[in-house]
């Protein structure tokens, strides 16, 4: 039997009270021109603010992950947010030039630019580590033991005499380090007693998810004297001992220097044995290595984390199941190992002599040197820079674009026109080159698009950013006034020249 009809005045009003039913309230709190400075003031002490554009798609991309870090984050760290197509007082205050910029608050003052991970994990973690004390007091052996439990490193501090110059300084480095590592201190007497005979000093303790045979877990602080500068010196040199494992959180610390990466399936959160497995292989062959002397450093990473990086080397993020091997120099050299990774460590153990013997050949993101380069701009991949960009006895003025960018693309005709006036110079050429397609060389940085240079002859390895106007009448004047020789200008064809006319008197 159904159930019967509500009459239609209960049916409206349940209706209504549907419709007045308000959706789930969102935990990042938004402020404006009229209420940003008390809307800090009524929260105290540190605050994450997101000034964004609603038309931003790096805004939109943020918001989930925002969202959801406001709401692990609620009660310990507010987040804010500003909309400044709305709102530009308070965004041109703070120097908002572009979107999303995030900044951090402390007791309603700017304390500087949030440069932390923007997945929901990193920003909480990230936070977490500036909200509370720059290092965690630890009041009792299951506390310690709670504290070094955690899946990133830890530094304590043993301090029988917790008012000491060693102390201070312990306290000054954890100030000045909080958003990399992670302090403690502690003058329980159990604890200082087993780990500092002295009374007082630091150990390093390595997460217990990497503990393995090839290294110890815990390193102790042995300069005579505690310093901040040295405290400092010892973290970074001990932190990640011979393979750590790099994340998202903390590759700005491992990367910048010559390293080599295994990247495969990582996760210490559903499968630590399996990681383990091979991380432990990876450590075998690179402490050989390092014990002869040979300088470089070594990590672990998710291939599916890193899956960019991998297309940067050519490789492929989905096949097999062990690692793919590549590294990078600090000047940015890349190498690939091309021999499957084998499970005695043969294969890296012969890419690694290979490369410290310098036997391996760069690789080079490339795209096909053309068949066919006759046009009025030049077309230069990695492949063909060399022979293009750096032949010394040219000018050359190159655009480095993204087949997608909207100004590349608006570019694209001018640039054109100038190369065909410029088509019988003998001296100068116009190329363009796919700066997501080929490797960019040093010493050309290319953090936009289009970005041009101008490359002297004769003075390759110092090429000139090129910050003119676009108009082709702006590159001619540039290269009339920087080209090593006059510029040969391509005389206007007379028939075009009486139709452009022609064109121009109706």
């Amino acid at each position: 039997m159904s159930a019967p009809r509500p009459p239609p005045a209960a049916l409206l009003l349940l209706l209504l009270a549907l419709a007045a039913r308000p959706g789930r309230a969102s935990d990042v709190v938004e402020l404006s021109d009229a209420d940003f400075e008390s809307g800090l003031a009524e929260r105290p002490g540190l605050v994450l603010v997101e000034f964004f554009a609603p038309w931003c798609g790096h805004c939109k991309r943020l918001a989930p992950e925002y969202e959801s870090a406001a709401t692990r984050l609620k009660g310990i760290v507010p987040l804010v947010k500003v909309d400044c197509t709305a709102n530009s007082n308070t965004c041109n205050k703070y120097g908002v030039s572009g979107y999303p910029t995030l900044k951090i608050f402390r007791d309603g003052e700017e304390a500087g630019t949030y440069d932390g991970p923007r997945t929901a994990d990193g920003i909480v973690s990230h936070l977490k580590k500036q909200a509370g004390p720059a290092s965690v007091a630890l009041n009792s052996v299951a506390d310690f033991e709670k504290f070094i439990g955690d899946k990133d490193a830890s530094v304590v501090g043993f301090f029988g005499d917790a008012s000491g110059d060693a102390y201070s300084e312990f306290m000054k480095a954890a100030n000045n380090l909080r958003d990399n590592y992670r302090f403690a201190h502690t003058s329980e007497e159990q604890l200082v007693q087993k780990y500092e005979e002295d009374g007082e000093g630091i150990v390093l303790f390595r997460p217990s998810r990497l503990t393995n045979k090839f290294e110890d877990s815990t390193v102790k602080y042995t300069e005579d004297k505690i310093t901040s500068g040295k405290i400092k010196k010892f973290i970074q040199e001990n932190i990640f001992g011979i393979c750590p494992h790099m994340t998202e959180d903390n590759k700005d610390l491992i990367q910048g220097k010559d390293l080599l990466v295994a990247y495969y399936d990582v996760d210490y959160e559903k499968n630590a044995k399996g990681s383990n497995y091979w991380r432990n292989r990876v450590m075998m062959i690179a402490k050989k290595f390092l014990d002869a002397g040979r300088k470089l450093s070594f990590a672990v990473a998710s291939r599916k984390t890193f899956g960019h990086e991998l297309s940067e080397f050519g490789l492929d993020s989905s096949v097999g199941e062990a690692p793919v091997v590549a590294i990078r120099t600090a000047k940015g050299d890349k190498y690939v190992m091309q021999e499957e990774f084998s499970r005695d460590g043969k294969a890296l153990e012969r890419f690694l002599q290979d490369y410290f013997d310098g036997n391996l050949k760069k690789y080079l993101k490339s795209e096909p040197v053309p068949e066919s380069n006759d046009g009025p701009v030049k077309v230069v991949v990695a492949e063909n820079f060399d022979e293009i960009v750096n032949a010394e006895d040219k000018d050359v003025l190159i655009e480095f674009y993204a087949p997608w960018c909207g100004h590349c693309k608006n570019l694209e005709p001018k640039y054109k026109e100038l190369g065909e006036k410029l088509s019988k110079d003998p001296n100068i050429v116009i190329a363009k080159m796919d700066a997501t397609a080929n490797d960019v060389p040093s010493p050309y940085e290319v953090r936009g698009f289009p970005t041009i240079y101008f490359a002297p002859a004769g003075k390759k390895q110092s090429p000139k950013k090129y910050e003119g106007g676009r108009e082709v009448s702006d590159f001619i004047s540039y290269l009339k006034r920087e080209a090593t020789s006059t510029p040969v200008l391509q005389e206007e064809d007379k028939t075009k020249k009486s139709k452009k006319k022609a064109k121009e008197d109706l």
